[in-house]
């Protein structure tokens, strides 16, 4: 699983492009936007930056999308988590996460086949300033009790990343922490 993960988001990261061409090799970028246009015409522009660096490529929630961009899988929200065995099945080399946001959640990912989960937000966090964070403790208690490959998700910054260190997370993911 890659140890870092580059979220898009319209309103907070201006520049993926950019954003993806720094990310070291190995990493992943899960295109995420409301507008299906836009993330369409994102996902595309992001496609030969991929190849390139040597990224894994992730579609939330389109999997029409992800199949004609030739990505490498696919992110589901908590609610269609079940969905995740269906998708594994018709797509055998697909990766497929699922958004995450508490133990119960990433043991339903867990069972619908998921490969990973995201799970949020661990910290306060732009995107959701009205969701209550889990807090360091009870996301790292999350993550070493899950049967699945776990993503901390939501506040993630240098100084925040350094609480979760020797956490059992698969990785972190981040948007404003990874722009450039």
């Amino acid at each position: 699983m890659p140890p870092l993960v580059l979220m898009t988001d319209d309103e907070r990261l201006p520049d993926p492009l950019s954003a993806a061409r720094a990310l070291p090799r190995g990493s992943m970028v899960i295109v995420r936007s409301r507008q299906s246009s836009h993330r369409a015409r994102l996902a595309h522009a992001l496609r030969p930056i991929i190849r390139a660096r040597g990224l894994v490529l992730l579609i939330a929630n389109d999997a029409a999308l992800a199949g004609r961009v030739r990505a490498d899988g696919l992110h589901l929200p908590e609610a269609n988590a079940r969905s995740a065995s269906a998708w594994r099945a018709r797509r055998r080399h697909w990766l497929i996460t699922v958004a995450a946001h508490s133990f119960s959640a990433c043991t339903n990912a867990a069972r619908s086949g998921a490969h990973a989960a995201f799970l949020s937000p661990v910290f306060v966090t732009y995107s959701h300033p009205d969701a209550g964070a889990l807090g360091a403790a009870r996301a790292r208690a999350i993550a070493s009790q899950a049967v699945l490959p776990v993503y901390a998700l939501g506040g993630i910054s240098a100084r925040t990343a350094l609480t979760l260190a020797d956490a059992s997370f698969a990785g972190l993911a981040a948007i404003d922490a990874l722009a450039v």
